[in-house]
């Protein structure tokens, strides 16, 4: 058997970038050699996966794990959709999704390394996107939506609600899903976003030549009705039902927070 060492294969993969497996392999190969291991990984196409790094990646998985009362979200990007829907693939992205549910957002370094081999293997830029975890606290339950296509996750939502019913948090997931509101509240839309609409529907009303002494009214009127209701998800209709918002679905009931995930979002 060739004589190297565990740190002679991580320092191959250092400067190769290939996957454990083939950096241990080529020094088997090689006898040891780690120049001729090099080289003989550049020829089989297996080395450098770095530079595969700024190569744009916006297909990809995503997936949703649930563990004790916690449910996460991760997203595995790839560039292309024939990568992503690979069953190899998907069984990672539900392993790193399984484990941040179980373990913390952090705990997707614990797969660092196969996310690293896949990349050198199938020759793509394959990388964790975002992660989400969210644990319902006292009074409050957690649900989610994983919406798919061609058996992908490709738009995952998780919300948290006080007061509410696992239903309830499940009917406002699936709306999000749809929606896509990337706000909760008005509050916490950024004020330049608000002035700058503001100012357009102040001209567009002028325009259409309102009255200046009820500009200001129609102006709010129309923040309410456009673009608040774009963006923040307390001032929706509901999908299931525009006869409600959602403010009035949720009644008694508070979203304390919401998040959403979707590939090429």
């Amino acid at each position: 058997m060739a004589d190297f060492s565990a740190k002679d294969v991580q320092a191959l993969r250092q400067a190769s970038g290939a996957g454990m497996m083939d950096a241990k392999n080529a020094l088997v190969e090689t006898g040891g050699d780690m120049e001729a291991a090099q080289r003989l990984l550049r020829e089989k196409g297996l080395g450098k996966a770095e530079a595969r790094s700024d190569r744009e990646n916006t297909q990809g998985v995503v997936a949703v794990g649930i563990a004790d009362g916690a449910v996460s979200i991760v997203e595995l990007k790839s560039e292309t959709d024939f990568v992503a829907k690979s069953d190899e693939f998907k069984a990672l992205a539900q392993e790193l999704a399984d484990l941040v549910a179980g373990d913390g957002e952090d705990a997707v370094a614990a797969k660092a390394e196969q996310v690293d081999d896949m990349r050198v293997t199938l020759k793509e830029n394959i990388g964790v996107g975002e992660v989400v975890r969210m644990e319902a606290g006292d009074g409050s339950v957690v649900d989610w939506y994983l919406h798919k296509q061609e058996d992908r996750g490709v738009n995952a939502v998780i919300v948290e609600v006080a007061g509410g019913s696992e239903e309830l948090a499940h009917d406002l997931a699936v709306h999000i899903g749809f929606a896509r509101p990337p706000f909760l509240t008005r509050d916490e839309v950024p004020t330049d976003e608000v002035e700058a609409e503001r100012e357009v529907l102040l001209a567009e009303s002028r325009n259409e030549g309102k009255p200046e002494a009820a500009l200001d009214k129609i102006v709010e009127g129309k923040l309410r009705g456009r673009f608040f209701m774009d963006r923040v998800l307390l001032d929706q209709k509901y999908v299931k039902d525009e006869k409600q918002s959602i403010a009035e679905l949720l009644g008694d009931a508070e979203v304390v927070r919401f998040a959403q995930v979707e590939i090429g979002g």
